[in-house]
């Protein structure tokens, strides 16, 4: 790892204070910024995470997806907590924390509106920014790729049923146009560019081209989360000063969310055999959100100034500073993970293969 790298919390963290200073204090143009969006999505924050999956998306080879059939084992575990686990367990921590441990501290007329932008949150799964996260824990690319192909797919079917599940509703409304052009900012067209530049590099260089601008994007993609959670931050910047207390009460129930889904995904790989490199990139997926998404279906719902809206932009907050404590808790737990029985056994069949 660079310095830059090393010392990444240390730089988050300035950059979640600059980001509410500047936000409390020049919320103009911040709302200038936020205006520049086309059914929801915000172009600025789409050219930010080009920036930085595209290095990610440029190691990606297609003529070797046809081999991410063998990591079974993490896609089987990714899906079950994406669809069978997390909504639910969404829903059972909302329900607890909000609709009756905290609520003696919130508005009385909110709490069911907080609790179903809690759910929201939950049912939409991450896409893009899970390219950022499993490339920090040096996950396998192609498992990673495929898995938010998938998520996309299930998640235009399934989405809405949960939700209205979960809400007790006859039917919701779900923001396509958000969906769609979501999945074509974030993902379609960073995946074409990306493997139309990668196909010229290894045209005219070789891998050593390859390898040299990809150690050239790394750092720049690093600056883009960052600049990125500037933004994020500055966008709420009132609305933390403002609601300190709501803000952090709504956050307890994502933070247990975001780790148990993320421990649990990460348990059952190791348990059925699954390596580290897919272990890693399947915690991530289980645990992270579609902000964008679970945004704009709360606005759609309940209303921009709801307690579902005020919910889902709490998950906005807190998705980077915690999504980047799991990538260190994987990274760090690396030896431990390999010295599981299951995935001993597994890589010596392979060795004496």
């Amino acid at each position: 790892m660079t310095t830059f790298e090393r010392y990444l919390t240390l730089w988050v963290g300035l950059c979640i204070v600059a980001g509410v200073l500047l936000g409390h204090s020049l919320p103009g143009m911040f709302h200038f910024v936020a205006s520049a969006e086309i059914a929801k999505v915000n172009l600025p924050m789409a050219l930010l995470i080009w920036l930085m999956v595209v290095p990610m998306l440029l190691k990606i080879d297609f003529a070797a997806l046809g081999e991410v059939g063998r990591h079974w084992r993490g896609i089987g575990v990714t899906l079950f907590i994406n669809w069978a686990v997390k909504p639910f367990s969404m829903a059972l921590l909302g329900w607890l924390f909000i609709g009756w441990l905290f609520r003696a501290h919130l508005p009385a007329e909110q709490i069911d509106s907080y609790v179903a932008g809690l759910i929201i949150l939950a049912a939409a799964p991450c896409t893009a920014m899970v390219f950022v996260w499993s490339n920090l824990t040096r996950g396998e690319p192609h498992f990673t790729l495929s898995q938010v192909a998938l998520n996309d797919a299930i998640m235009v079917i399934a989405f809405a049923p949960i939700v209205g599940l979960l809400l007790g509703l006859s039917a919701i409304v779900v923001p396509w146009g958000t969906l769609v052009l979501s999945v074509l900012l974030y993902i379609v067209l960073p995946v074409i560019a990306a493997q139309f530049v990668r196909r010229r590099l290894l045209a005219h260089g070789g891998e050593a081209s390859l390898d040299r601008v990809l150690a050239a994007l790394q750092p720049l993609s690093l600056v883009a989360l960052l600049v990125t959670l500037v933004l994020l931050f500055g966008f709420q910047g009132e609305q933390i000063v403002a609601q300190p207390l709501v803000i952090a009460l709504l956050a307890v129930p994502i933070l247990l969310q975001v780790y148990f889904n993320a421990g649990l995904a990460y348990l059952l790989n190791r348990i059925s055999g699954e390596r580290h490199c897919v272990a890693g990139p399947s915690a991530l997926i289980g645990a992270s959100n579609f902000f964008e998404l679970a945004v704009a279906a709360a606005i759609s719902l309940f209303g921009f100034h709801s307690g579902a809206a005020l919910a889902t932009v709490v998950g906005v907050l807190v998705e980077v500073p915690v999504m980047l404590s799991v990538v260190w808790i994987v990274n760090r737990s690396k030896g431990w993970y390999e010295r599981g029985p299951a995935v001993a056994a597994i890589r010596e069949a392979e060795r004496t293969a």
